[in-house]
């Protein structure tokens, strides 16, 4: 994503240099930002590259998913729909070694019901779902499922590619430091292209046409990055709330300012709730708990109390364990969402308590949104579709800088060299009463994002070390001449 200019390169058609840079803080700005945007485009950009590339095979999988397991997933549309529990039981008597954690009941014409089971047949972290044909019964089949979107093989595949790169808590850190820097990748973009002098306002939106080159290059960069770069920011800020560093500081943050997610309390004898995080999208793993030994109406009743209560539509059940009772949420992530939810006395069947997304703090909404927009599920296939441009938009965006920074390279000395940076000391062009609050706020951020932190230091720490490295051999040439 590196948009590698310099000062002395010849600017895109429709643009003109500014009299006054030199003297503005913007021109005292811009080869800091050019020098930054540089490194963190050429070196943080195979971690993006990934990211994209990984990202926009989810955001596919919803809809091959739906190609891949229609057995599983479709069923003919029968006369009438079974109650619940001889659907549970159906499950029960195909998988007698799996405990039944959670049900979602079909939730249109021809969709199969969902039995989450705990078994020992498929990892820590996942369930067995089982799909049941809502109309005879019959068990359709089964595969892994993980998370509360319910992703199956595939898409859960994809997902921890994206996210860990497959090895665990290890390959967390590729995904933070992604998300850590593209938001400082695009905003820096974003101000060194609109900080361009432009004769005609069509080139700052619009890329140039004409014959390759690097002008070319650069006006498709940096127009296609000025319409991605909000999209590109929302997921790099939604990415960290998942991330193990930056995230702890995030939840604590949300939790001080009263925005953490609320839970609806199943327990029986009236306890406070436990706490959410706000982060059930990812996935939500059903553990397995001792089985409740009191007198217990059924799942149907409790689905028909939840109906009552308004809880309806897109549903998932969670059996009550011991202590707990029924709790009946509503699914339905697509805008407007419809995520209220209760819990049912197994004993009577009463609603014991309710929650309401329209009660939820507004902090807890918006990252509700921001998840369920990350995951693709928002807006269903619209919300898909956009992340599949976003992700395209970003390999386009990494493509064409690093054609810019080969395009640079100085062709007269080596034919193996690269394209090079803004020279070093552009912070000294910063004033003092700016460059003081620039590195207290970067400080800061530093801190808050410590995978960006540590490698803006080490980053650093190497161009310092460079640096020292090539004044060290020009005073050896200047002794020797």
């Amino acid at each position: 994503m590196a948009i590698d200019d310099r000062t002395t390169a010849q600017p895109p058609a429709g643009t003109a240099p500014s009299p006054t840079e030199g003297r503005s803080t913007w021109g005292a700005l811009r080869p800091l930002f050019l020098r930054i945007h540089f490194y963190a485009g050429l070196l943080i950009a195979p971690l993006l590259l990934v990211a994209a590339t990984s990202g926009l095979l989810y955001a596919l999988s919803f809809q091959a998913e739906k190609v891949l397991y229609r057995h599983e997933l479709q069923v003919p549309v029968g006369d009438r729909v079974l109650p619940l529990s001889e659907q549970v039981d159906a499950a029960r008597e195909a998988h007698p070694d799996g405990t039944v954690t959670a049900v979602w009941p079909s939730s249109e014409d021809g969709a199969t019901t969902r039995v989450l089971m705990s078994s020992p047949t498929v990892e820590e972290g996942k369930s067995l779902a089982v799909f049941v044909d809502p109309y005879t019964a019959e068990v359709r089949g089964d595969l892994p499922s993980y998370g509360s979107s319910g992703a199956l093989p595939l898409r859960t595949w994809l997902s921890e590619f994206h996210a860990n790169l497959q090895l665990g808590e290890l390959g967390r850190n590729y995904s933070e430091m992604a998300a850590s820097w593209m938001w400082v990748v695009a905003l820096g973009g974003l101000a060194l292209w609109i900080g361009r002098k432009r004769t005609a306002k069509r080139a700052l939106v619009l890329p140039e046409r004409g014959p390759t080159s690097r002008r070319r290059t650069l006006s498709w960069h940096g127009s296609v990055g000025l319409w991605a770069v909000t999209g590109l920011v929302i997921l790099s800020a939604t990415g960290l709330t998942w991330s193990r560093y930056a995230g702890e500081n995030i939840d604590a943050v949300q939790s001080q300012l009263g925005g953490a997610t609320p839970t609806v309390s199943a327990t029986l004898d009236g306890a406070a709730a436990d706490g959410g995080t706000g982060h059930e999208g990812h996935g939500t793993a059903h553990h397995t708990a001792p089985a409740p030994t009191g007198p217990d109406v059924g799942i149907d009743k409790a689905v028909e109390a939840a109906r009552g209560a308004g809880v309806a539509g897109r549903i998932a059940v969670t059996l009550p364990a011991e202590g707990k009772g029924y709790v009946v949420k509503e699914t339905d992530t697509q805008f407007p969402v419809h995520l209220d939810s209760v819990a049912v006395d197994p004993a009577d069947g009463t609603v014991i308590d309710e929650l309401r997304f329209a009660d939820y703090p507004v902090l807890a909404k918006l990252t509700r949104f921001g998840i369920d927009a990350h995951m693709g599920v928002l807006f269903g296939l619209a919300n898909q579709l956009v992340l599949a441009v976003l992700m395209v938009a970003l390999i386009l965006l990494i493509v064409w800088g690093y054609r810019m920074w080969w395009l640079r390279r100085p062709t007269q000395e080596r034919k193996l060299s690269a394209g090079r940076p803004m020279p070093r000391g552009a912070w000294r062009k910063v004033p003092v009463t700016l460059l003081l609050p620039l590195a207290a706020a970067t400080a800061l951020v530093g801190w808050f994002v410590p995978m960006l932190g540590v490698s803006l230091l080490v980053f650093l720490a190497v161009d310092v070390t460079l640096g020292l490295v090539a004044r060290a051999r020009a005073r050896s040439r200047g002794a020797a001449a």
